[in-house]
């Protein structure tokens, strides 16, 4: 291998946890790791669901469900002005003609 061109790889590197705070060391190229998720506190790990919000993707997420609800009410509603108004064009007696 070439000298210099690899990072220095530490088996010291410390990882700290945003959301519970947890704190382990493992190897890495960098001595400080900050994750937000650790196998600590993720859902896949422990076994409870627990929503881990980062910059407001849950309440983006959450307004978007909201607005496509209502977005599908107002088709179904459109629809059914539309079929009441062509059944009525249909069911319309002929005009008699003089």
């Amino acid at each position: 291998m070439k000298s210099g061109l690899h990072p220095d790889y530490t088996h010291q590197a410390k990882v700290s946890c945003g959301t519970c705070g947890t704190t382990f060391e493992t190897g890495s190229t960098t001595t400080e790791l900050r994750v937000e998720v650790c196998s600590h506190c993720h859902p896949f790990y422990t076994g409870k669901q627990n929503l881990v919000d980062t910059a407001g993707r849950v309440d983006r997420f959450r307004k978007l469900v909201a607005k496509s609800k209502t977005s599908a009410k107002t088709v179904v509603s459109r629809r059914v002005k539309l079929q009441t108004k062509r059944a009525k064009r249909l069911t319309r007696a002929p005009k008699a003609e003089e």
